[in-house]
């Protein structure tokens, strides 16, 4: 008697979940599909999960203002402190000096609960036998903390060097590259070596490339090798089961390439700087002091599903929440007569409580 095997769709790829439930920072989501995590718990929430394993992920550059560096910085933070490879390249003469403006993880209520008690009983004497188990106890802790999928970055503080020293990162520079061909043999040694057990994925590895078609670099004229370099990209991320995220100002693209590269996308994300001093949108938006930028969500990664997309909203203000960590809220507009009540989106909402009377419908 034949045994019976569980049929699947003819579009999904055959990853086994159990083992790709065991790789360190990676969530299982619906219909088979696996998650990394962007290093930003908002973003992760908006887009379903996080960025999907296997995706190609695009961010177009604000030429005014660097806020895409926060997107590379929180993603390239997140893969270090799940021991996951990373490569970097950038159109900077020194790559690797960017590693030491990575943020640092901050810690969660759990471990800081826990941190408290032992820095009460310091002055304590402890037996020589129960010592351990304190040991213990703090390891579980951040072993079932937050830290497991998606961490909390403190853009004040530097990334610890023992996060970066002694894991695989590669790290190049676009510079002095007269074309692609060194990166993409790089970025195919560097995914060939991704380890896998009867063709299931084991481990995987984050990409992240800045500013692709940067005028420092000599390749920036050469669109269709820039085209063809994404496009092979995608294959290899798609094959290996990594995510790579590359950043590229749109305003040095030709419309027609633009258009292909953003086709190309599985993710496609754009980020805006915010004037200092404009008062038409400060009377629109609530909260237009405490903006960083705007960022907005154009393409979300669908894989082993047909079934589209649907946002409750696609454009977000960035914020640093007690000036530390990036957050993503959605956009609520002012009151039309210009008082101090409550924004649109806690007045009338199911999500929050309305001072006012009774809704005239």
């Amino acid at each position: 008697m034949a045994s019976s095997r569980p049929r699947g769709s003819s579009f999904s790829r055959n990853i086994s979940s159990a083992a790709t439930s065991q790789i360190p920072g990676v969530k299982l989501g619906p219909n088979g599909t696996s998650f990394l995590s962007s290093g930003i718990p908002d973003l992760d929430q908006i887009l379903g999960g996080g960025f999907t394993l296997g995706s190609l992920v695009m961010v177009m550059e604000d030429p005014e203002a660097p806020h895409h560096m926060l997107l590379l910085r929180n993603f390239m933070s997140q893969g270090l402190v799940h021991k996951q490879p990373l490569l970097y390249a950038s159109p900077e003469r020194d790559p690797r000096g960017f590693l030491g403006t990575l943020p640092s993880p901050m810690a969660s209520k759990e471990e800081k609960s826990h941190e408290r008690p032992a820095e009460q009983d310091v002055n304590l004497r402890i037996a020589w036998q129960y010592k351990k188990y304190f040991g213990e106890q703090n390891s579980e802790v951040q072993r079932g903390g937050k830290a497991e999928y998606c961490n909390d970055f403190d853009l004040r503080k530097p990334l610890e060097r023992h996060f970066y020293s002694g894991q695989r990162v590669d790290c190049i520079s676009l510079r002095d590259s007269p074309n692609l061909a060194p990166l993409l043999e790089r970025c195919l040694t560097f995914s060939a070596q991704i380890s896998k057990s009867d063709g299931n994925i084991t481990c995987t590895s984050r990409i992240a490339i800045q500013s692709l078609c940067s005028p420092q670099c000599d390749f920036s004229d050469k669109e269709w090798d820039m085209l063809s370099f994404i496009r092979s990209l995608k294959g290899m991320v798609r094959s290996s089961g990594a995510v790579a995220v590359i950043s590229f100002p749109p305003s040095l693209v030709s419309p027609n390439f633009l258009k292909r590269w953003q086709h190309l996308a599985d993710t496609l994300i754009s980020v805006k700087a915010i004037p200092d001093e404009d008062k038409e949108l400060a009377k629109l938006l609530t909260g237009y002091q405490d903006m960083l930028g705007l960022l907005s969500v154009h393409k979300v990664a669908r894989i082993n599903t047909q079934v589209p997309a649907i946002l409750e909203a696609t454009t977000f203000s960035m914020k640093l929440r007690k000036r530390r960590a990036l957050v993503l809220e959605c956009l609520n507009q002012a009151p039309v007569d210009g008082s101090s009540g409550s924004s649109y989106g806690t007045s009338g909402s199911c999500s929050g409580s309305s001072k006012t009377g009774n809704l005239d419908f």
